[in-house]
């Protein structure tokens, strides 16, 4: 009985995909917090043990992440929205940072994870809510290089591997107080996040115990997820992209914010 379940209810993914594909464009941020407060509900009704779901909610968040923030930095790319001289200093440490911290994340157990999840999208929603412009946001005429740079990409790497995200809630705060208009800082965060995905989700494969979920998966990623919201993602952000060029975000920021309490608040239960 439960493998026609599974079959049938793949169509869910998708949908998941082109919530969290809009989101990617539209704000650089919060579309894997959403993309994990969603599975960790929905795997254990695939198969997945209770006990190994918030490890494969991450790892399934992350893989598909690289996708979708590819789709929307080409799409941030073509209006010249990505600072890539930026991407370059980070990359080192995204990397880096993405690989070590799934190693840390596939050693703690899911209690720890969930409290840590439910913790960065309180921090995500006061972020959004109060946060306001950084000085010398106004001209973006900078494009910040430099090893501090490196440096910050493993910090935003690790943490993001740990929470399942792909960082733009740090990148895109980071860049503007470095001076860069917040639509740049968009995309240029967007292209930071298919690192992250990349050494994050390559990290919960490797790192995973044996059979540590039954069936259609590498390591915690659960390939049915992963895909079918990775390929629905591709087809969602550039839309989030057109939007994020056209209209201003401060209120949506604020719907969000009360969204990402919500988010934090199921993670917990």
């Amino acid at each position: 009985m439960r493998g026609p379940r599974v079959i049938e209810g793949w169509w869910v993914f998708p949908l998941l995909g082109v919530a969290a594909g809009v989101l990617a464009g539209l704000l650089g941020i919060g579309g894997g917090l959403v993309l994990i407060g969603a599975l960790v509900w929905l795997l254990p009704a695939y198969g997945v043990p209770q006990e190994a779901a918030m490890h494969a909610a991450l790892a399934s968040s992350l893989a598909s992440i690289v996708l979708t923030a590819a789709s929307s930095a080409r799409a941030h790319h073509r209006r010249g929205g990505v600072l890539w001289p930026t991407v370059g200093w980070m990359v080192p440490g995204l990397l880096l940072g993405g690989w070590l911290g799934s190693l840390v994340a596939v050693a703690l157990a899911g209690e720890v994870l969930r409290w840590c999840v439910a913790l960065y999208c309180f921090v995500v929603a006061a972020q959004m809510a109060f946060g306001g412009p950084r000085g010398g946001a106004a001209t973006g005429t900078g494009v910040p290089t430099g090893w501090p740079l490196t440096v910050a990409g493993g910090g935003i790497g690790a943490v993001s591997a740990v929470v399942g995200i792909g960082g733009g809630s740090m990148t895109v705060p980071l860049l503007v107080w470095r001076g860069v208009v917040p639509v740049r800082a968009v995309g240029t965060s967007s292209a930071c996040g298919i690192f992250i995905g990349l050494a994050s989700a390559a990290g919960y494969a490797v790192h995973a115990p044996a059979g540590a979920l039954p069936a259609h998966a590498i390591g915690y990623i659960y390939l049915p997820a992963a895909i079918g919201i990775a390929l629905a993602s591709v087809l969602a952000a550039p839309l989030g992209t057109r939007l994020a060029h056209a209209i201003s975000g401060a209120a949506l920021k604020r719907v969000f914010a009360v969204f990402m309490v919500l988010v934090g608040i199921s993670v917990l239960l």
